[in-house]
């Protein structure tokens, strides 16, 4: 396929669409600005000759790269927090980006760091998993208001599962606090039921479309959340060089920023997915609690926290977390069945 002559880059805003035209001497040849919707976008780029268009990533980036390459043209998204020629740019505005953008895509398109979106059912599946950790947050947040409430008050509420809270809570609640706190109850019990509602969605949408998420499911500690969470993020393994990129690509590996023989120990990147970074730290918790079963992660994190020092079981979790992203890749990838004593076993 031959290479484009011209380069478009493209800053995509809420209402807007900024484009620069450059060619392959790096001349301007157009600026311009469209709506931000598709049928705008189509009568611009659906009959344009083949043509390498970059832009950032962002919340309208998925759907108009799909929308581009659907009309034949070569897209390049750029990773919006490594092109730092334009997030710290002191003449900062949506035509010098786009300008940017388009000056960088001629010349080295690895410049721009260039991420793959996911597919259009892929996002949809994951927006379920969105949809429920929204509901747990404001689940989460009107339960500790009202234990404040009742606090303020010098009462206190039993601790008691999030799903049993209203009925829990409503014989505990002072008789004045009852006409402001019984609302919220009953908002607590609904966001519950439509949490169920969705849970049970995420299970018939594994069972049918993701029977891989079920290999997942071996490791104690990983449900059908996570499990379901970890596909989807991402999506197709053959994207990562080894089992190890992924801890990486997830920002479960600490920082670097040695100089000279200077270098100190850093906090973790936390780059990419926090919804599935939350999700393994969690089964991390599981693993190393005192209802998690016998594995070799479990003595991994175990002998880690033995070492003793400062926040040695924080980096404990944060390790298991890491070493069950690089499990649930080589369960996915190999098919093998999960063995949790399998480093004993070698040696036995």
């Amino acid at each position: 396929m031959s290479t484009p002559k011209i380069t478009i880059g493209l800053d995509v805003g809420e209402r807007f669409v900024e484009l620069c035209v450059v060619d392959v001497d790096g001349a301007v040849l157009e600026r311009g600005r469209l709506p931000t919707r598709l049928a705008a976008l189509e009568v611009r780029f659906a009959c344009l000759p083949r043509s390498r268009v970059v832009l950032e990533t962002g919340k309208h980036s998925p759907w108009v790269s799909r929308a581009l390459e659907s009309w034949g043209h070569e897209v390049i998204v750029a990773n919006a927090r490594r092109v730092y020629l334009i997030s710290r740019s002191l003449g900062k505005s949506d035509q010098a980006d786009a300008e940017t953008l388009a000056r960088l895509g001629r010349v080295d398109s690895k410049l721009l760091r260039p991420v793959t979106h996911r597919g259009a059912q892929t996002q949809a599946d994951l927006a379920l998993l969105r949809a429920r950790e929204a509901l747990v947050r404001s689940r989460t947040l009107q339960i500790n208001h009202t234990r404040h409430v009742v606090g303020s008050f010098g009462g206190a509420l039993p601790k008691c599962s999030a799903e049993s809270f209203p009925r829990k809570a409503s014989e505990a609640i002072p008789a004045e606090l009852a006409g402001a706190l019984k609302p919220l109850l009953e908002m607590i019990e609904a966001l519950t039921q439509k949490i169920r509602v969705l849970e049970r969605e995420i299970e018939r949408v594994s069972q049918e479309r993701y029977p891989e998420t079920t290999r997942l499911r071996q490791v104690p500690g990983v449900g059908p959340i996570t499990a379901l969470a970890y596909v989807l993020v991402l999506e197709d393994p053959r994207r990562y060089r080894t089992a190890r990129s992924v801890g990486a690509y997830l920002g479960l590996v600490p920082k670097r920023r040695g100089s000279g023989e200077s270098d100190p120990q850093l906090r973790i990147t936390k780059s990419g997915d926090r919804m599935l970074r939350c999700l393994l730290v969690q089964a991390a918790h599981y693993i190393l609690g005192p209802f998690g079963p016998e594995s070799d992660l479990r003595q991994y994190g175990l002998a880690i926290c033995a070492r003793g020092g400062a926040n040695a079981k924080k980096r404990a979790v944060v390790a298991v977390a890491r070493k069950l992203s690089v499990l649930l890749y080589a369960l996915w990838t190999s098919g093998s069945p999960y063995e949790p004593l399998r480093r004993g076993a070698r040696a036995a």
